[in-house]
Protein backbone atom coordinates (compact mmCIF):
# COMPACT_ATOMS: atom_id res chain seq x y z
CA UNK A 1 0.00 0.00 0.00
CA UNK A 2 2.79 2.40 0.92
CA UNK A 3 4.59 1.49 -2.31
CA UNK A 4 1.52 2.44 -4.37
CA UNK A 5 1.22 5.74 -2.51
CA UNK A 6 4.89 6.52 -3.10
CA UNK A 7 4.45 5.80 -6.82
CA UNK A 8 1.46 8.15 -6.93
CA UNK A 9 3.51 10.86 -5.25
CA UNK A 10 6.27 10.42 -7.82
CA UNK A 11 3.72 11.06 -10.59
CA UNK A 12 2.98 14.47 -9.03
CA UNK A 13 6.61 15.61 -9.05
CA UNK A 14 6.68 16.95 -12.67
CA UNK A 15 3.59 19.09 -12.01
CA UNK A 16 5.02 20.35 -8.71
CA UNK A 17 8.33 21.18 -10.40
CA UNK A 18 6.53 23.11 -13.15
CA UNK A 19 4.51 25.08 -10.58
CA UNK A 20 7.65 25.82 -8.58
CA UNK A 21 9.57 27.06 -11.62
CA UNK A 22 6.73 28.96 -13.30
CA UNK A 23 5.07 30.47 -10.21
CA UNK A 24 6.93 30.34 -6.91
CA UNK A 25 10.36 31.32 -8.25
CA UNK A 26 9.12 34.44 -10.15
CA UNK A 27 6.95 35.45 -7.17
CA UNK A 28 9.93 35.12 -4.83
CA UNK A 29 12.06 37.25 -7.17
CA UNK A 30 9.36 39.94 -7.39
CA UNK A 31 8.96 40.02 -3.60
CA UNK A 32 12.73 40.27 -3.14
CA UNK A 33 13.03 43.13 -5.66
CA UNK A 34 10.22 45.04 -3.93
CA UNK A 35 12.60 45.33 -0.96
CA UNK A 36 15.97 45.57 -2.69
CA UNK A 37 15.27 47.89 -5.67
CA UNK A 38 15.19 51.01 -3.49
CA UNK A 39 17.41 53.21 -1.36
CA UNK A 40 15.85 51.82 1.82
CA UNK A 41 14.22 48.50 2.64
CA UNK A 42 10.62 49.78 2.82
CA UNK A 43 10.83 52.70 0.39
CA UNK A 44 8.59 51.05 -2.22
CA UNK A 45 5.97 50.19 0.37
CA UNK A 46 6.07 53.73 1.73
CA UNK A 47 5.37 54.92 -1.82
CA UNK A 48 2.52 52.42 -2.04
CA UNK A 49 0.90 53.72 1.15
CA UNK A 50 1.58 57.43 0.69
CA UNK A 51 0.79 57.80 -3.03
CA UNK A 52 -2.77 59.04 -3.43
CA UNK A 53 -3.02 57.78 -7.02
CA UNK A 54 -1.85 54.29 -6.00
CA UNK A 55 -4.41 54.13 -3.20
CA UNK A 56 -7.09 55.15 -5.69
CA UNK A 57 -5.98 52.37 -8.05
CA UNK A 58 -6.14 49.78 -5.26
CA UNK A 59 -9.62 50.92 -4.17
CA UNK A 60 -10.84 50.99 -7.78
CA UNK A 61 -9.56 47.46 -8.34
CA UNK A 62 -11.33 46.16 -5.21
CA UNK A 63 -14.55 47.96 -6.14
CA UNK A 64 -14.47 46.61 -9.71
CA UNK A 65 -13.83 43.06 -8.51
CA UNK A 66 -16.64 43.27 -5.95
CA UNK A 67 -19.05 44.71 -8.52
CA UNK A 68 -18.15 42.04 -11.10
CA UNK A 69 -18.64 39.31 -8.49
CA UNK A 70 -22.02 40.66 -7.39
CA UNK A 71 -23.34 41.21 -10.93
CA UNK A 72 -22.23 37.80 -12.20
CA UNK A 73 -23.69 36.08 -9.11
CA UNK A 74 -27.07 37.77 -9.59
CA UNK A 75 -27.16 36.92 -13.31
CA UNK A 76 -25.69 33.43 -13.00
CA UNK A 77 -27.89 32.06 -10.21
CA UNK A 78 -31.18 31.82 -12.18
CA UNK A 79 -29.29 30.53 -15.22
CA UNK A 80 -27.59 27.79 -13.18
CA UNK A 81 -30.92 26.98 -11.51
CA UNK A 82 -32.55 26.54 -14.92
CA UNK A 83 -29.67 24.31 -16.05
CA UNK A 84 -29.97 22.13 -12.96
CA UNK A 85 -33.76 21.72 -13.08
CA UNK A 86 -34.50 21.51 -16.81
CA UNK A 87 -34.48 18.54 -19.21
CA UNK A 88 -31.21 16.98 -20.31
CA UNK A 89 -31.55 18.23 -23.92
CA UNK A 90 -32.10 21.86 -22.91
CA UNK A 91 -29.36 21.51 -20.29
CA UNK A 92 -26.91 20.54 -22.98
CA UNK A 93 -27.87 23.58 -25.06
CA UNK A 94 -27.49 25.88 -22.06
CA UNK A 95 -24.09 24.34 -21.30
CA UNK A 96 -22.95 25.05 -24.86
CA UNK A 97 -24.01 28.70 -24.44
CA UNK A 98 -21.98 28.92 -21.21
CA UNK A 99 -18.88 27.38 -22.78
CA UNK A 100 -19.14 29.36 -26.02
CA UNK A 101 -17.00 32.29 -24.77
CA UNK A 102 -14.10 29.88 -24.19
CA UNK A 103 -14.02 29.21 -27.94
CA UNK A 104 -12.87 32.76 -28.70
CA UNK A 105 -9.89 34.65 -27.34
CA UNK A 106 -10.21 37.42 -24.77
CA UNK A 107 -8.81 39.89 -27.31
CA UNK A 108 -11.60 39.11 -29.78
CA UNK A 109 -14.25 39.53 -27.09
CA UNK A 110 -12.75 42.84 -25.97
CA UNK A 111 -12.69 44.19 -29.54
CA UNK A 112 -16.30 43.05 -29.96
CA UNK A 113 -17.26 45.19 -26.95
CA UNK A 114 -15.37 48.13 -28.50
CA UNK A 115 -17.54 47.81 -31.61
CA UNK A 116 -20.69 47.69 -29.45
CA UNK A 117 -19.84 50.46 -26.96
CA UNK A 118 -17.98 53.02 -29.09
CA UNK A 119 -19.56 56.39 -29.88
CA UNK A 120 -20.94 55.26 -33.25
CA UNK A 121 -21.33 51.65 -32.18
CA UNK A 122 -24.21 49.24 -32.03
CA UNK A 123 -25.48 50.36 -28.61
CA UNK A 124 -25.82 54.02 -29.54
CA UNK A 125 -27.36 53.11 -32.89
CA UNK A 126 -30.09 51.18 -31.06
CA UNK A 127 -30.61 53.99 -28.53
CA UNK A 128 -30.88 56.63 -31.26
CA UNK A 129 -33.23 54.38 -33.20
CA UNK A 130 -35.72 54.29 -30.32
CA UNK A 131 -35.37 57.99 -29.58
CA UNK A 132 -33.02 57.87 -26.57
CA UNK A 133 -29.86 59.97 -26.22
CA UNK A 134 -26.50 58.38 -26.99
CA UNK A 135 -24.24 57.34 -24.14
CA UNK A 136 -20.46 57.46 -23.86
CA UNK A 137 -19.36 54.24 -22.12
CA UNK A 138 -16.16 53.20 -23.87
CA UNK A 139 -13.09 54.32 -21.94
CA UNK A 140 -14.80 54.20 -18.56
CA UNK A 141 -14.81 51.75 -15.68
CA UNK A 142 -18.38 50.82 -16.65
CA UNK A 143 -17.17 49.44 -19.98
CA UNK A 144 -14.45 47.49 -18.17
CA UNK A 145 -17.04 46.05 -15.79
CA UNK A 146 -19.31 45.00 -18.68
CA UNK A 147 -16.45 43.23 -20.46
CA UNK A 148 -15.25 41.53 -17.27
CA UNK A 149 -18.73 40.23 -16.39
CA UNK A 150 -19.12 38.72 -19.85
CA UNK A 151 -15.76 36.95 -19.59
CA UNK A 152 -16.28 35.76 -16.00
CA UNK A 153 -19.88 34.54 -16.28
CA UNK A 154 -18.94 30.88 -16.98
CA UNK A 155 -16.71 30.81 -13.88
CA UNK A 156 -19.75 31.71 -11.79
CA UNK A 157 -22.32 29.53 -13.57
CA UNK A 158 -20.37 26.26 -13.57
CA UNK A 159 -19.64 26.02 -9.79
CA UNK A 160 -23.26 26.93 -9.06
CA UNK A 161 -24.54 24.34 -11.51
CA UNK A 162 -22.27 21.59 -10.17
CA UNK A 163 -23.75 22.18 -6.69
CA UNK A 164 -27.36 22.64 -7.77
CA UNK A 165 -27.45 19.53 -9.94
CA UNK A 166 -26.71 17.43 -6.84
CA UNK A 167 -29.58 18.89 -4.77
CA UNK A 168 -32.51 16.53 -4.27
CA UNK A 169 -35.52 18.45 -5.60
CA UNK A 170 -37.79 16.40 -3.35
CA UNK A 171 -36.54 18.43 -0.37
CA UNK A 172 -38.18 21.76 -1.33
CA UNK A 173 -41.18 19.79 -2.56
CA UNK A 174 -41.47 18.18 0.87
CA UNK A 175 -41.41 21.64 2.46
CA UNK A 176 -44.30 22.66 0.21
CA UNK A 177 -46.23 19.52 1.15
CA UNK A 178 -45.77 20.49 4.80
CA UNK A 179 -47.48 23.80 4.07
CA UNK A 180 -44.61 26.17 3.23
CA UNK A 181 -45.20 28.58 0.31
CA UNK A 182 -43.10 27.92 -2.76
CA UNK A 183 -40.90 30.99 -2.20
CA UNK A 184 -40.33 30.06 1.44
CA UNK A 185 -39.42 26.49 0.53
CA UNK A 186 -36.88 27.90 -1.93
CA UNK A 187 -35.38 30.39 0.55
CA UNK A 188 -35.25 28.02 3.54
CA UNK A 189 -34.38 24.76 1.78
CA UNK A 190 -32.95 25.16 -1.73
CA UNK A 191 -30.96 28.38 -1.28
CA UNK A 192 -28.91 27.14 1.73
CA UNK A 193 -28.10 23.92 -0.12
CA UNK A 194 -26.85 25.92 -3.12
CA UNK A 195 -24.60 28.24 -1.08
CA UNK A 196 -21.41 26.15 -1.57
CA UNK A 197 -21.66 26.75 -5.33
CA UNK A 198 -22.34 30.45 -4.77
CA UNK A 199 -19.31 30.82 -2.50
CA UNK A 200 -17.05 28.82 -4.82
CA UNK A 201 -18.09 30.81 -7.89
CA UNK A 202 -17.80 34.13 -6.07
CA UNK A 203 -14.31 33.31 -4.83
CA UNK A 204 -13.13 32.30 -8.31
CA UNK A 205 -14.65 35.35 -10.00
CA UNK A 206 -13.34 37.82 -7.41
CA UNK A 207 -9.77 36.52 -7.59
CA UNK A 208 -9.81 36.44 -11.40
CA UNK A 209 -11.20 39.98 -11.43
CA UNK A 210 -8.18 41.23 -9.51
CA UNK A 211 -5.83 40.05 -12.26
CA UNK A 212 -7.55 41.35 -15.39
CA UNK A 213 -5.24 43.23 -17.75
CA UNK A 214 -6.42 42.94 -21.38
CA UNK A 215 -10.03 44.03 -20.81
CA UNK A 216 -9.19 47.17 -18.77
CA UNK A 217 -6.41 48.05 -21.22
CA UNK A 218 -8.75 47.95 -24.24
CA UNK A 219 -12.06 49.08 -22.77
CA UNK A 220 -10.85 51.35 -20.00
CA UNK A 221 -8.78 54.51 -19.74
CA UNK A 222 -5.28 55.28 -18.40
CA UNK A 223 -6.98 57.67 -15.98
CA UNK A 224 -8.91 54.76 -14.43
CA UNK A 225 -6.22 52.10 -14.23
CA UNK A 226 -6.52 48.87 -12.27
CA UNK A 227 -3.65 47.27 -10.38
CA UNK A 228 -2.48 44.92 -13.21
CA UNK A 229 -2.30 47.85 -15.66
CA UNK A 230 -0.49 50.03 -13.12
CA UNK A 231 1.93 47.19 -12.40
CA UNK A 232 2.66 46.83 -16.13
CA UNK A 233 3.27 50.57 -16.43
CA UNK A 234 5.69 50.58 -13.48
CA UNK A 235 7.72 47.60 -14.73
CA UNK A 236 7.64 47.83 -18.54
CA UNK A 237 7.35 51.59 -19.12
CA UNK A 238 9.00 53.21 -16.09
CA UNK A 239 11.37 50.28 -15.30
CA UNK A 240 10.47 50.63 -11.61
CA UNK A 241 10.74 46.96 -10.66
CA UNK A 242 10.65 47.72 -6.96
CA UNK A 243 7.38 49.64 -7.13
CA UNK A 244 5.91 47.03 -9.45
CA UNK A 245 6.93 44.37 -6.93
CA UNK A 246 5.24 46.32 -4.14
CA UNK A 247 2.02 46.45 -6.18
CA UNK A 248 2.28 42.71 -6.86
CA UNK A 249 2.78 41.98 -3.15
CA UNK A 250 -0.22 44.17 -2.31
CA UNK A 251 -2.34 42.23 -4.80
CA UNK A 252 -1.10 38.92 -3.38
CA UNK A 253 -1.90 40.06 0.16
CA UNK A 254 -5.35 41.16 -0.99
CA UNK A 255 -6.05 37.67 -2.34
CA UNK A 256 -5.05 36.19 1.03
CA UNK A 257 -7.40 38.57 2.83
CA UNK A 258 -10.20 37.60 0.44
CA UNK A 259 -9.65 33.91 1.17
CA UNK A 260 -9.87 34.62 4.89
CA UNK A 261 -13.02 36.74 4.54
CA UNK A 262 -14.75 34.14 2.37
CA UNK A 263 -13.88 31.46 4.90
CA UNK A 264 -15.32 33.51 7.77
CA UNK A 265 -18.47 34.41 5.83
CA UNK A 266 -18.97 30.81 4.74
CA UNK A 267 -18.53 29.65 8.33
CA UNK A 268 -21.08 32.23 9.53
CA UNK A 269 -23.55 31.03 6.88
CA UNK A 270 -23.12 27.37 7.86
CA UNK A 271 -21.09 26.39 4.79
CA UNK A 272 -18.01 24.33 5.50
CA UNK A 273 -15.01 23.82 3.24
CA UNK A 274 -13.90 20.23 2.66
CA UNK A 275 -10.42 19.05 3.54
CA UNK A 276 -9.33 18.94 -0.10
CA UNK A 277 -10.98 22.23 -1.00
CA UNK A 278 -14.42 21.01 -2.00
CA UNK A 279 -17.40 22.75 -0.52
CA UNK A 280 -20.25 21.07 1.32
CA UNK A 281 -22.90 21.61 3.93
Amino acid sequence: MKTEESKSQVLAWPALALIAVAFFVPVAVIIARSFTDADSLLENYEWLVQSESTRAILLRTIYTALAATLITAILAYPYAYLMATTSSSLRGLLMVVVLLPFWTSMMVRAFAWIIILQRNGLLNSILEGIGLPAVSILGTNTAVLIGMCQVLMPFMVLPMFSTMVGIDMRLPLAAQVMGAPRWKAFVNVYLPLSLPGVFAGSLIVFILSLGFYVTPALLGSPREQLVPNALFSQVMELLEWGRGGALAVALLALVGVVFLLFFLIAKACGVRIGRIGGAGL
